[in-house]
């Protein structure tokens, strides 16, 4: 009985040492992290206001369209011809106070200082529109809208106030 409890205990330390040096099993696996950055762009613009017009000359004005963009996203920015009516080649002010008396006063958006080149829809014959790349949404991107009243086209205006809204569209 002793050789076979002398067996028994010398079993179960070789099992305790070969529990002891026993390393756990592992295994491993990769997966990818991904992200897609999506266009956005937002746009906001000033008013133009051409103060008095007396019908004599012309009076030139200006509004700033900004633009926020996400980086390297091109965009292209349209005007409407407005509230007003008219067309592109004419835009016009309608009267909104003063007078009954009945009145427009026809006007242009330009995308150039020199107010040659008519800023519209891109589609209209004899339009243009403004493009550009976006720097990041928080780098703001200004786009001066050159106006012209012009004394043209306007000769003897009814007193009153006048206005239009136009909606200017980013496409991105």
């Amino acid at each position: 009985m002793r050789s076979s409890r002398i067996l028994s205990a010398a079993t179960a330390g070789v099992l305790l040492a070969a529990a002891g040096g026993a390393q756990a099993l592992t295994a491993s696996s990769t997966f990818n992290v991904t992200a897609n950055v999506a266009a956005n762009c937002q746009v906001s613009g000033t008013d133009l206001a051409f103060g008095a017009f007396t019908g004599s000359a012309n009076v030139d004005s200006t509004s700033t369209i900004t633009v926020n963009c996400s980086n390297g996203a091109p965009y292209s920015l349209a005007l409407d011809v407005g509230t007003g009516g008219g067309s592109f080649a004419a835009r016009q002010l309608a009267k909104t106070s003063g007078p009954p008396a009945p009145g427009v006063l026809v006007y242009n958006l330009y995308r150039d200082t020199a107010r040659t080149e008519i800023w519209g829809d891109g589609v209209a014959a004899s339009t243009f529109t403004v493009g550009g790349t976006g720097t990041g949404v928080g780098n703001a991107l200004p786009h001066t809208v050159y106006g012209r009243l012009p004394s043209a086209g306007n000769s003897n205006p009814v007193v009153g106030g006048y206005s239009s809204i136009v909606t200017v569209t980013i496409t991105y």
